[in-house]
């Protein structure tokens, strides 16, 4: 069974946190130093109630005075001012925060980051207590793999086990992250389901097929090429 890298793999357990009460100017060192754009605000119980990040802190610079007097462009709305006033982490945050859970997949956990336009995301477990990170940087790390580990999971995983495919019908070369497939199958419908699963194996950067097929079950029979 195919199985992608979860968070759990793949995050950072030591975190840069603050708590409610950290101030304004040593949230901004603690991104300085430990060279991060975002920090989760974390309760005494654990449980991560925010995320500051160098944007909510942004809002406080574009609403100091022009040294020469000009009107600030644009206004800010209310609740961009109410952060542009705050001195410390709870007035500052961005919350409710959005989280990972450990036993997510890359999949599951890049669409998140996608939609919410983040760059990282605090793991919490069941109780909302935080675990640890998960970045960009990350979730990429999955294309780092060995081009020998992808074509071995595809064959064995994918074709073998989980398609019962014979180990000769498809042969399976990857280079690069990319993955070429040759060989016959019994029918047409499994070619594109072949293609996605490929897909969906962590690592894969692109699927060019080249296969042919014994029996057309999508309208009519015809012979292999």
């Amino acid at each position: 069974m195919l199985q992608h890298r979860t968070v759990d793999e793949l995050m950072t357990r030591k975190v840069v946190q603050v708590r409610p009460d950290t101030p304004f100017k040593e949230i901004v060192r603690e991104l300085a130093e430990n060279d991060v754009t975002a920090v989760p605000v974390v309760a005494r119980d654990g449980r991560v109630i925010g995320v500051v990040s160098e944007a909510d802190l942004m809002r406080k610079a574009a609403d100091q005075p022009d040294p020469f007097g000009r009107p600030l462009v644009p206004n800010l709305e209310a609740w961009e001012r109410a952060k542009a006033e705050g001195a410390r982490a709870e007035e500052l945050m961005s919350a409710p925060p959005v989280c990972a859970r450990p036993e997510w997949n890359v999949v599951e956990t890049a669409r998140l980051m996608s939609v919410q336009s983040v760059k990282r995301l605090p793991v919490v477990d069941e109780t909302d207590k935080l675990v640890g990170i998960i970045s960009r940087a990350d979730i990429l790390r999955v294309f780092l793999r060995e081009d020998a580990a992808i074509r071995e999971e595809i064959h064995r995983d994918l074709l073998q086990r989980t398609l019962g495919l014979a180990r000769s019908a498809v042969s399976v070369e990857v280079s690069q992250g990319q993955v070429t497939l040759n060989g016959t199958v019994e029918s047409r419908s499994m070619i594109p389901v072949i293609e996605r699963l490929c897909r969906s194996v962590d690592g894969v950067v692109a699927v060019h097929e080249h296969l042919a097929y014994t029996d057309d079950d999508t309208g009519g029979r015809f012979p292999a090429p």
